[in-house]
């Protein structure tokens, strides 16, 4: 009868759920573990580009710069603990590079300044004039162009674009925006290595202005 029928069905349903259900939280965990490991679905292909040299490189530069996106990190203890000594000598050293890069911007801007008050005879205005120009000139470079870069590359408006950038350089990283990450995108091989520099050189900017609003807040 109907009565019977109706309960083979329910019961067939929940032996189908029953054997069905471990299977998918075991294959569940596989494709969150190879996420974790760096594999990605890209088409009918997987891409090992997360821990490849630029990926790795990349991760060096989020982890020495105190960054940590959280998108990337060490699976194995080996790795852990190799992140744990490459840190703490490397946040040193890289703080050591950072203020020498933000000195040698000062002391281009000072040798400009210079240089036109000995040749046009300003006093003030020369030091004024080259340190706004300066100031300009990185704000398009850090802060205003690579935003329509990541708009080519990744797909992002020119506000999230202009958002990770002041993310990413005040070392805030939230790690809700992360480039290099879509699986449906191709990335050159000098993506991630030039984002790499322009956050060494952008944090050093950054760090100059920074120190700047400190001294006048004070």
């Amino acid at each position: 009868d109907l009565t019977s029928q109706h309960w083979k069905c329910q019961s067939h349903k929940l032996a189908v759920r029953c054997f069905l259900g471990p299977h998918i939280t075991v294959s569940l965990q596989g494709i969150i573990e190879a996420y974790k490991s760096g594999v990605t679905l890209q088409g009918n292909s997987t891409s090992l580009g997360r821990w490849d040299f630029t990926g790795s490189f990349f991760f060096s530069i989020s982890t020495i710069t105190t960054i940590g996106y959280g998108n990337l990190s060490p699976s194995t203890a080996a790795g852990r603990v190799f992140c744990i000594f490459f840190a703490l000598f490397g946040i040193p050293l890289n703080l050591v590079l950072l203020n020498s890069i933000g000195q040698l911007m000062l002391s281009g801007v000072q040798h400009c300044a210079h240089h036109l008050e000995e040749k046009f005879h300003w006093q003030k205005k020369a030091t004024l004039l080259i340190r706004i120009c300066a100031l300009l000139t990185c704000l398009l470079l850090f802060l205003l162009l690579p935003p329509m870069l990541f708009s080519a590359k990744e797909g992002w408006s020119y506000e999230e674009g202009f958002y990770y950038s002041f993310i990413t350089l005040s070392t805030i990283g939230f790690g809700d925006y992360v480039i290099g990450m879509n699986p449906d995108l191709t990335y050159p091989g000098w993506y991630k290595n030039v984002i790499s520099l322009w956050i060494l050189f952008g944090m050093a900017w950054l760090a100059l202005i920074i120190k700047f609003c400190i001294n006048l807040l004070e």
